[in-house]
């Protein structure tokens, strides 16, 4: 308690008090009074509908439709030819747009899974359950003998089972089960089902899974079915009852095949700076209905481009100062395909133009159906930015107001900012240094399953996502270096508070370290403190970006000299306070046992492929991976790719991404490396 009181008293004495925690209101009353009357979550909620009708699969003839019904609306609503259109890039299985492989193009009519023994049943059909066919799945037709094998997703499950010729039922996520049972072990189709927790609870429900086949494998690829946890147990206990059961799966259409991946895209070109860019993204793929997931998301960036356009045409907007662009992105593959054709589009640290990007990923839940809450996560520490504060500003501002629509819930609004996480198009940004939020919403029993369905999806919280997402880019779109000020003290303060968590932190490891090894946890305690802090200045630097005076440099300067009075401060409380733990003043040791100087350096744009580097090593260097617990987490993976500059070293990175994630051995960030440096993403500087 001692400790922390001495924390507190910094915090305050730097912070001063204030009942708001992001402080002023950044956006003009009248601004946001007009955006309150226009932005319409229930007309969103009509594109919701519309765009769950399309089997919008990435690559897809469907998820063509979903994009040309986004460009009609946009051309409705008043956009040019030249401020909006499709932007397309090939999609064969085959081509690879920077380390990303693209997606088959695939089309399906009809395809149905039947028992016909012991008796004759229809199981399971497409297109009434669209989710029923894994998607990827080829057009071809089986019948044979129905084989259980678990999970299906290691060796160890076809240990002592014949499955030559045959069906695998299984409960793991369809690809997966596809790559051992058919291509392995010489199954002709799989069939697989829900099996977890949810599933319990909701045995009618079934989970979208995907074939996502590999260039080598498109012409042995086969097709499967998802089922329910209902269905799926029924045919397991008919199995092992000792029942032979015999299943015919029929797939009819083109299956896989050669296609695009389109993404619609508008503009809203600025008046005074229109090089100077803030995007908007949502991806539109997904299959039907999946209607939070991401039609929702999709859904709302429709309206607010339709809405902004016809403010602007009216008069009751201005042209905005900067421009606002809008894509539709389908997720992760389009995203990384429209990185690889604009090599401009990449933020300041890389010299580039765009400032910021708001991504919306499952944003109209109903909290009171799905019992979830908005998530609004943070960017990473490889790019520190105001625009988290911006964003937070305005969650504060909705959370203020009342925002109703005649069908929509009577839910509180309840939401989080939280720290970084993946799982959708920010990250691609994010890896371009554009600071990238996502909005979206969790937890969410039916995501990713049929559940997923727009009776679930809410007015009232499409409409609060809208107001969030607009009036952030929006104000950023519009500021002048004379309304920047407030931005650099709300900057300020939210870095103040991140080097107060950070001391609290640090104080913490100290306080739980064994005597031992408290040399080291000094040297990881430092090292947090330190690159925090380093974090709060850069913060604090990044409202420059958004408008530059001499001024606004002066007074960040000031701010930087209290920022660094406040890390000088804490590192002094945090110094007396392991001498008092230690008997004596110790140093600090670091937890390697030399200093690794080699430089990495990235040869590519974009996020590496997920599956990099295990996908390209051999089975036995690949095992790494998996043994022992020793691979490390996408978001430590991730991170440790953006701090990359040429500049810093092996260490350098271990550094930073143990201050940002917890302690991380030096060796297995070597070792990660220098696997990518051997399948030729990475490369050693001179």
């Amino acid at each position: 308690m001692k400790r922390t009181s001495v924390f507190l008293v910094l915090f305050f004495l730097f912070l001063g008090s204030s009942n708001a925690q992001y402080g002023p209101q950044l956006l003009a009353p009248e601004t946001r009074d007009v955006l309150h009357e226009a932005l319409s979550g229930e007309m969103a909620k009509e594109y919701v509908i519309a765009i769950t009708r399309s089997h919008r699969i990435q690559g897809s003839r469907g998820y063509r439709d979903a994009a040309n019904f986004v460009l009609e609306t946009l051309r409705d609503s008043g956009y040019s030819e030249n401020d909006a259109f499709i932007e397309s890039f090939a999609s064969d299985g085959i081509i690879e747009y920077q380390t990303w492989q693209s997606p088959s193009g695939w089309d399906i009519e009809r395809g149905e899974l039947r028992m016909l023994e012991p008796y004759e049943e229809r199981i399971v059909g497409y297109p009434e359950i669209a989710m029923s066919v894994i998607t990827y799945s080829n057009a071809g037709e089986a019948t044979g003998e129905l084989v259980w094998v678990g999970a299906g997703t290691s060796d160890a499950d076809y240990e002592g089972k014949d499955v030559a010729g045959k069906i695998v039922l299984a409960t793991g996520y369809g690809g997966a089960v596809h790559r051992l049972a058919v291509l392995n072990y010489g199954a002709l189709a799989v069939v697989c089902y829900l099996d977890d927790d949810r599933a319990m609870e909701y045995p009618d429900m079934l989970a979208y899974t995907g074939m996502w086949p590999k260039s080598h494998e498109l012409e042995r690829t086969t097709f499967g079915f998802n089922l329910t946890r209902r269905q799926g147990q029924k045919l397991r206990g008919m199995l092992e009852a000792g029942t032979r059961v015999v299943v015919q799966g029929r797939v009819e259409g083109i299956g896989l095949e050669p296609y695009f991946m389109d993404l619609p895209v508008a503009v809203i070109r600025g008046s005074e700076r229109p090089e100077e860019e803030l995007i908007f993204s949502a991806h539109l793929d997904h299959p039907k209905e999946s209607a939070n997931d991401n039609a929702s998301g999709s859904a709302a960036l429709l309206d607010i481009a339709v809405t902004l356009r016809r403010l602007i045409d009216s008069g009751r907007l201005p042209q905005p100062r900067r421009t606002l662009r809008f894509i539709w992105v389908p997720e992760w593959y389009g995203t990384m395909a429209y990185i690889d054709a604009h090599p401009e589009m990449s933020g300041p640290d890389l010299g580039g133009r765009v400032l910021a990007n708001v991504n919306m990923d499952m944003v109209g839940e109903n909290l009171e159906i799905l019992h979830s809450r908005m998530n609004i996560t943070r960017t990473p520490d490889s790019i520190p930015s105001v625009f988290d504060d911006v964003v937070a500003n305005m969650a504060e501002m909705v959370d203020g107001m009342d925002i109703r629509t005649p069908r929509g819930s009577l839910s509180t609004f309840n939401y989080r900012m939280t720290a970084y996480s993946g799982g959708s198009d920010h990250m691609m940004f994010i890896d371009r240094k554009v600071p990238g939020i996502m909005i979206g919403h969790g937890p969410d029993y039916t995501h990713h399953t049929s559940e997923d369905t727009p009776d679930k999806v809410d007015p009232v919280e499409l409409e609060r996502s809208e107001i969030i997402g607009t009036g952030a880019l929006w104000y950023l779109a519009n500021l002048e270096p004379d309304e920047a000020g407030e931005l650099i003290h709300i900057a300020t303060r939210a870095a103040f508070d991140r080097l107060s968590r950070a001391a609290h932190q640090a104080d913490t490891m100290i306080a739980e370290a064994d005597l031992q090894e408290l040399p080291v946890t000094w040297f990881e305690a430092q090292n947090l403190l330190s690159l925090q802090a380093l974090h709060a200045a850069k913060e604090i630097s990044s409202v420059l970006n958004f408008a530059d005076a001499p001024e606004l440099r002066q007074m960040v300067d000031r701010f930087h000299g209290v920022v660094t009075v406040q890390f000088e401060a804490y590192t002094e409380q945090l110094k007396a306070y392991v001498t008092e733990r230690a008997g004596q003043e110790i140093e600090g040791r670091t937890p390697y046992t030399e200093v690794d100087d080699r430089v990495p350096v990235r040869l590519t744009r974009g996020p590496l492929d997920f599956g990099l580097p295990e996908s390209r090593l051999e089975s036995e260097s690949a095992a790494w991976y998996s043994a022992n617990g020793r691979a490390l987490s996408g978001s430590v993976r991730f991170e440790m790719a953006n701090f990359i500059d040429g500049e810093r070293t092996v260490t350098d990175i271990r550094n930073l991404v143990s201050a940002e994630f917890g302690p991380i051995p030096q060796d297995a960030i070597a070792h990660i490396l220098q696997d990518l440096v051997s399948v030729g993403v990475l490369s050693w500087a001179e």
